[in-house]
């Protein structure tokens, strides 16, 4: 089946909403905004919601429950719709009653699976690449990410020079949901003004971010686990969240993918177009990017994407869960 970009997603629910969709990508806040979008064109209209609506998560709910829900008729509605969360853990008997479905969906339901990544091993991930709308969504880019605050920053009828928005993503990251948060913080701190400066990011957002996103990170990177895990216990300890270390983790591993890309490709002033970083960390990221080669990239990323999954799916504690994920990653 097709792919299809976030706009062209839009676009094509103007005309009619398809049987089944996949929306795949760790950036849970615009993934999760889509399967809204979905949901609210396949029901317009529809006064009986709550009855044409159902979501299932296969870490606890059965396929056959989800199929089930999947071929009743609506109620006093054109559609119904299913939602169907983390089913990369699927039993082989359970993929060949969901691949079944795939092959033959009803069409009067409109089923959507979420994921963050998925197992290619699998026969179920297959028939769903071949049956289903396909729409992407990787971690945003520096620029799609400034952009975005712009255009909230514009919904909320509140301004800030491009220097302050650039340092906002320097200090919190690229995650829609995190920057969400910390965006709506500081439109209400300048109710009065109306207008966000670097005074003003630099009191609210603090200290912790900005060891989240350096200290952290250059620790990690530069294999000093003994730092590292100190910074992660004092951030723990501040009331930092665990799956926001592990999206920031997350987020330094993407842009360092990107980052070594863009050195071979156009040299440093093309890393640091697309890269936000104050000045005086540029020479030691340069220096990071050399130091690390592609492969070790691609492992801190396999590594952080399993620690996540742990986490969600309960086995240790968080804590535990991170402290083994820097371990790993400075070792």
């Amino acid at each position: 089946m097709k792919s299809l970009s976030r706009t062209e997603l839009e676009r094509s629910l103007r005309e009619s909403p398809q049987p089944l969709y996949l929306l795949v990508g760790p950036e849970r806040y615009l993934r999760d905004n889509a399967a809204r979008t979905i949901t609210a064109a396949a029901l317009v209209g529809t006064l009986l919601r709550e009855f044409n609506e159902s979501s299932f998560n296969l870490l606890r709910d059965s396929v056959q429950a989800a199929i089930a829900a999947a071929e009743q008729l609506p109620m006093m509605s054109d559609r119904r719709i299913v939602r169907i969360r983390d089913f990369a853990r699927l039993r082989e008997a359970d993929e060949e009653t969901l691949i079944r479905y795939l092959n033959n969906p009803s069409p009067a339901t409109v089923m959507i699976f979420v994921a963050d990544d998925l197992d290619k091993r699998k026969k179920a991930t297959k028939v769903l690449l071949d049956t289903c709308v396909i729409v992407d969504f990787p971690p945003l880019k520096d620029s799609e990410a400034k952009a975005w605050v712009k255009s909230r920053l514009k919904e909320l009828k509140v301004s800030a020079d491009d220097s302050v928005l650039s340092e906002i993503i320097s200090l919190v990251g690229t995650d829609v949901q995190t920057l969400f948060n910390e965006i709506d913080k500081l439109a209400s701190a300048v109710a009065d003004t109306n207008r966000i400066t670097s005074a003003v990011v630099d009191e609210l957002i603090g200290r912790s971010r900005e060891l989240s996103n350096f200290e952290l990170g250059d620790h990690i990177l530069a294999n000093n686990r003994k730092r590292a895990l100190e910074t992660l216990h004092r951030l723990l300890d501040d009331g930092a969240e665990p799956v926001m270390l592990i999206g920031l983790i997350a987020g330094n591993y993407h842009r360092l993918a990107l980052a070594k890309h863009l050195l071979a490709k156009g040299g440093r002033e093309e890393v640091f177009r697309n890269v936000s970083l104050p000045p005086f960390k540029r020479d030691a990221y340069i220096a990071n990017l050399q130091r690390n080669d592609a492969a070790k990239i691609a492992r801190g990323l396999q590594l952080t994407a399993a620690a996540d999954l742990a986490i969600k799916t309960s086995q240790a504690t968080p804590r535990l869960q991170l402290e083994m994920l820097v371990c790993e990653l400075a070792g």
